[in-house]
Formats: structure tokens, sequence, C-alpha cells
């Protein structure tokens, strides 16, 4: 690689906060002065992270895009029911046995469903795909100047800085017309699968010493296969694993309006700002730890599992050290079995089943049969200990990351690249949401909050 594009990055960041006393005072009084009476939330009937009492979330918006269902509400009771995900109505379950009957990707039909609200003619779908294809190509100089010139150690970070770069390249970035935001929307599912790729090469290359591939995307290739021939570097891939990540894309696409990532769509949307902007800041929302990371989460326990159980073949010792795991007594220390439970989910989720039953052939493939058995016998066990661990009855069940982290790891894609592939999927559900609340919000969302600080008067410096 030429001097010319050629990052300096030695010293730019830290490899670990400075030890500088003053910052750490800062940080103490900082934390004494944030720290508000837990009481004060019921006194004031606060709804903590927009949740009911009963954990079931509080009604801000309405949406035709996604409806996420597990559970209803039953004389003031809340009772599980077996989960339901649908897009603009459809069932999830329908839309892939859909494509995979016709043996051909469904990302691409799923976005112009989730943008449009109608699923695509036969004429109208190639057309679609032929304009993704054509926007897949970054500008000229874009990869150089806003890619490698600027790595970044975290692929997530830098996918938001090259949707706010792709911004500078956009000759009418702040025309608010649907036909415009359409086109931004579209550019954007388009280059999101060449900006983490890109994203990822420049940070395997100058931080961790690799060799840099920079790949053309091929117009004719469907998302996930653009994606696969990008992050190798012999570009070949196999049907099944490029199938196998169109129906990973598909699943990730659109989970309704509420999850963290796709609020953030509608309330910065609803500002009035440009696509680019609500688009970057829902990328900072999913890069959060208890957003986007789960299933790299998952992927960490399992491989303390097989560390730590001498037999994972074992049903009463892998039983064993799930209960310590519960216990906080083993992994990580948090009590938490990854990829168990969900927000809305309470017996099953319907993404589950269906990545289950792919992860199961691809494994088969792949020879890692034992692995998959491991998998399902924790998704088999983990909700019972749970509740026996707890003594609770709360229902809990895998949810779609418990799978998909053990899946792209199959398909050799790197760990870093886990939660950029979930962007890659969840920018058409952003898109769709961002043009539902252009077109029908209206309102810039602005939920209330009480100051609960004493009054205090200004004491001058000579004074303090």
């Amino acid at each position: 690689m030429s001097d010319a594009i050629t990052p300096d990055i030695e010293g730019i960041i830290p490899e670990k906060t400075p030890k500088d006393p003053f910052l750490t005072d800062l940080a103490r009084l900082a934390k004494q002065n944030n720290k508000i009476n837990p009481d004060l939330y019921e006194q004031f009937q606060v709804k903590r992270g927009l949740r009911n009492a009963d954990g079931t979330g509080v009604l801000a918006g309405l949406t035709e895009i996604g409806d996420v269902h597990g559970y209803i509400v039953s004389e003031g009771e809340k009772v599980a029911i077996n989960g339901r995900l649908r897009y603009r109505g459809m069932e999830i379950e329908d839309i892939v046995a859909g494509f995979q009957k016709e043996k051909r990707h469904g990302f691409e039909e799923t976005a112009y469903l989730l943008l449009f609200g109608e699923l695509p003619k036969k004429k109208e779908l190639t057309k679609f795909c032929h304009m993704l294809g054509k926007n897949r190509k970054l500008p000229d100089g874009f990869t150089e100047n806003m890619i490698l010139k600027a790595p970044s150690n975290n692929v997530m970070n830098k996918l938001a800085r090259s949707v706010l770069a792709a911004y500078s390249y956009d000759k009418t970035p702040e025309d608010r017309s649907l036909k415009n935001i359409l086109r931004q929307c579209i550019g954007l599912i388009a280059r999101f699968p060449i900006f983490a790729a890109y994203g990822y090469q420049a940070k395997s290359h100058y931080y961790d010493g690799e060799s840099l591939y920079i790949h053309t995307p091929d117009e004719k290739l469907s998302t996930a296969e653009n994606f696969l021939m990008l992050t190798r570097a012999d570009k070949q891939f196999s049907k099944m694993e490029a199938d196998l990540l169109d129906l990973c894309l598909v699943l990730h696409a659109e989970h309704g309006g509420g999850n963290n990532s796709t609020f953030t769509t509608h309330v910065v949307t609803s500002s009035d700002t440009d696509a680019y902007s609500a688009i970057a800041a829902a990328i900072g929302s999913l890069k959060g730890l208890k957003h986007g990371g789960a299933n790299i989460q998952v992927i960490k326990m399992m491989d303390d599992i097989k560390q730590n159980v001498k037999n994972c073949e074992s049903e009463n010792q892998v039983a064993d050290y799930l209960a310590k795991i519960v216990r906080k007594e083993a992994f990580d220390g948090t009590g938490l079995i990854y990829g168990l439970g969900h927000a809305v989910y309470t017996i099953s989720d319907p993404r589950t089943a269906l990545i289950r039953k792919q992860a199961a052939r691809l494994a088969k493939e792949k020879d890692l049969e034992w692995e998959f058995d491991l998998y399902a016998m924790v998704e088999r066990l983990a909700p019972g200990i749970f509740q026996k661990v707890k003594k609770s009855d709360k229902r809990v069940c895998p949810n779609v990351d418990f799978y998909s982290g053990f899946v792209y790891r199959m398909l050799g894609i790197p760990t870093e690249l886990y939660t950029p592939l979930f962007a890659i999927a969840r920018i058409s559900g952003w898109c769709a949401h961002l043009i539902e609340e252009t077109v029908s919000g209206g309102r810039i969302i602005r939920p209330a909050y009480k100051s609960v600080a004493e009054e205090r008067e200004y004491i001058p410096t000579s004074k303090r």
C-alpha cells in the first residue's frame, strides 16, 4: 500500500485511560452528583426504560412495518404465548418459506416489502435488485480518503463514520422530499455491506497487521453474496453459506418500532434532520453492548462451557455448569445465560426455529455436528435451570442471537463483523421507519423528564 493512503495511527488512541489524579477526582464527583435516589422513580411513577411495571413497553407510537408479539394481556395479567414476527402484516415463516421454495435469496425482497409496504412483482424485484447493484460501488476517492486513511479499531464506529461521510458525497443531502429520502435509503442499504467489509479490512490491516484485501463489489450478486465475497481473500463461498447468511439478514431486518436503535431512528428523524444523521444515530445505538452484541457474548459463553465442562455430551455436567453461571459462580459473573430471554418473546422466538434448522445443516457440512448438539442441549436445558435457580415461574426462551453467532463462526466471519452484520440487515428496517416517521410523524418526539434537584444559590469563586 502506498504512503499516500497509509494513515498514522500511532498515539491516536491510548490503549488505556490515562492515570490522571485530577480525572479520577472528576469521575468520582460526576458519579456522586449524578446519582438519583431510586425511590424517587417510584414516587413520581417514572417508567424507567419506557417500561411498565409488568415489563411491557410503554406505547409511544404506531407502526405498520413490523409487529413483535410474545404475550397477551388478559384481565390485567401478562399471558405468555408463542412468539410471532410479522413484516408488514406477513408472518416471517411465510416470507422465508416463499423465497426458499423458489430457491432464491430473500433479503432484497424483504427490504422492498419493508420500504414500500407490498411484495414486489417479479419485474419490480428485478429492477430493485438492479438499483441496489448499481449503488453498491462507493464514490471515487471514498475508500481511500474516508476508510483507509481513517481506520477504526471498531467496525461499528467506522460504519457510522462512513454513513456521515456519505453526506459529503451527496449533491442534495438536505433535500427532505420523499423521493430524495428514498434515493438516500436505497443507497445506504446497498452500501452498508461495503462500508462494513472495507472498514474491517482497514482495521485488520492497520491494527492487526494482516493483509489488506479490497475487492470490488459485484452488482449482479445479492447482499449476502457480496458480503462473503468482500470479506474473503479468495472471494469464494458456497451456495449453502450464502443462503444461510441471506436468511440471517432477513431475520434481523426488522423488529418493530420499540427496539432501541429503531426507536432512535424515529426520535432523530422527528427532529427533521437529514437521513444520514438519523441512520448514524441508529448505528450508535446498535453498537451498545445491551443491544447489538448479544451473539458475541453467546460465543464467549459457549467457549467457556467447552473449556470447563469435562464431558459436553453429558446433560448432567452441562446442566450443573449452567446452574453455576446463573448463580454467578462461573463465566463472567453476571448470572446471565446469554441468548436466553427477550423483552417481548416469552415461550418462543420465531426466528430461532428458522435459524436453528439451517444451522444444523451447515454444521453437518462443516463437520461440527458435535458443537451444534451442545447448543441444542443448552437451548433445551437453560430455561428450566433458570427457573429452578432463580425460583421463578418466568417463561424465558432462546432468542435469535443464541444461534446467529454460531452460524457466523461456521461461515468464517470474524467476530468484529457480527454486530455490523446486524446493521447490514437492520438498515432496511431503519430506513422503513425513517420513511414512516417522515410521512406520518409530524411532531418532534419530546418526552418529559422531571427535575428532582434542590434549589441552590450561585456561590462566587472567592466563597467556594
